[in-house]
């Protein structure tokens, strides 16, 4: 496949182009995907495109390509833990506390921090598969239908699993609002 041209049977834009096209929100997943951890998270992208280019992980148009993209990178990133934990050595790692916005006092910083925080520590009490269709519908800005089709689940079953993580994100939080 030529890098260079649209292909012109079917109109596409080449894979390197549509790659990256959709870096910055396959960067987000991929850091999702390996909890914030930013060393593994490069690692997982790497090897994700390195599989796509080399096509060993094929687009067969069955669904959208960003939601390919996001499926691969999942599936990618399940092989790199589960190598990690025959290996036994646990990838752990923090996100750093986000820098102050332009302008903002120290004391809005450290609210933000704390909330951030909160909104962390909720998170982290759910579920797995709650937290990705969080993810993939906040963060990655997919429908509920394309989050299931890139875990691997039924729309319906994607569906309850977002709508249980809200009850469970608003419960938690609710009280912490009012403070």
């Amino acid at each position: 496949m030529r890098w260079t041209r649209t292909d012109a049977q079917t109109g596409e834009r080449p894979l390197r182009t549509r790659l990256e096209r959709h870096h910055a929100d396959a960067w987000g997943w991929a850091l999702h995907c390996c909890a914030g951890e930013r060393h593994a998270a490069e690692e997982v992208l790497q090897d994700a495109y390195l599989r796509i280019l080399e096509g060993r992980a094929r687009f067969g148009g069955g669904s959208g390509f960003r939601t390919w993209l996001f499926g691969v990178i999942r599936n990618v990133a399940r092989e790199h833990r589960r190598r990690a934990l025959r290996e036994a050595s646990r990838l752990v790692g923090d996100v750093p506390p986000d820098a102050p916005a332009g302008g903002a006092s120290p004391h809005d910083a450290a609210e933000r921090r704390v909330l951030a925080a909160r909104l962390r520590n909720a998170l982290d009490r759910l579920p797995e598969r709650q937290r990705d269709v969080l993810h993939l519908v906040f963060y990655q800005g997919l429908t509920v239908a394309e989050a299931a089709e890139v875990l691997g689940v039924g729309v319906g079953t994607a569906r309850t699993h977002y709508a249980r993580a809200k009850d469970a994100m608003r419960k938690e939080l609710e009280p912490q609002w009012s403070e």
